[in-house]
């Protein structure tokens, strides 16, 4: 898993509450075994149309969406189904960070296996990224090791994260990854287990 520490990125506002993975990545496209390969359909059915031409009415086909890491919404994203997909199609089209008011639970543990981060930040603060972002591109950067959210225009906002998930971002460490610092451990595990078996 990338490492994340700190990401600088234009912004894309998505001013939408209950954005399910349906929407995220709809069921037409979770027959791929690989975790590569989704930013194509991320947001399929909103972000073309019935022919299959970009519509020009969606956010990310915005021109001052173009390019984003960061991506702006409301309350509940990723609510729905609890599939990987959602995230990893985020994650290859560029996107680093979400920023809503509230995430679906499964979603936002998701995000931690992937190298996403997702940020809470109260109604008011979203707000005003929303202003802030409407009209000319517009950039953000996020310090995860500060815990914070910049603008270049003195907009500097807090955000509260859960210690172990921040040093797994920090470090690059899935649960994979995490189990397989105990290596040594585990094997000194099964050595021990395989003898008391031999000897039963």
């Amino acid at each position: 898993m990338q490492v994340f520490r700190q990401h600088c990125g234009i912004v894309v506002t998505m001013d939408r509450a209950d954005v399910d993975t349906d929407q995220i990545i709809p069921k037409q496209f979770l027959k791929r075994i690989e975790r590569s390969g989704f930013e194509e359909f991320l947001f399929f059915d909103w972000r073309y149309d019935d022919s299959g031409a970009s519509n020009p009415d969606f956010e990310l086909n915005q021109p001052n969406a173009a390019g984003a890491g960061i991506l702006i919404a409301r309350r509940n994203f990723g609510c729905g189904s609890s599939r990987e997909h959602a995230v990893w199609a985020l994650e290859n089209y560029g996107i680093r960070v979400v920023i809503a008011e509230s995430f679906a639970d499964i979603f936002y543990s998701n995000c931690f296996q992937n190298g996403v981060l997702p940020i809470v930040l109260p109604v008011e603060q979203i707000d005003e990224l929303f202003r802030r972002a409407s009209g000319s591109p517009y950039a953000l950067t996020v310090d995860l090791e500060q815990k914070t959210v910049c603008d270049e225009e003195g907009l500097n906002l807090s955000f509260d994260i859960d210690d172990f998930r921040r040093e797994c971002l920090l470090q690059g460490l899935d649960n994979i990854a995490q189990t397989l610092q105990q290596e040594s451990r585990i094997s000194q595990y099964e050595e021990r287990n395989a003898d008391r078996l031999a000897r039963n």
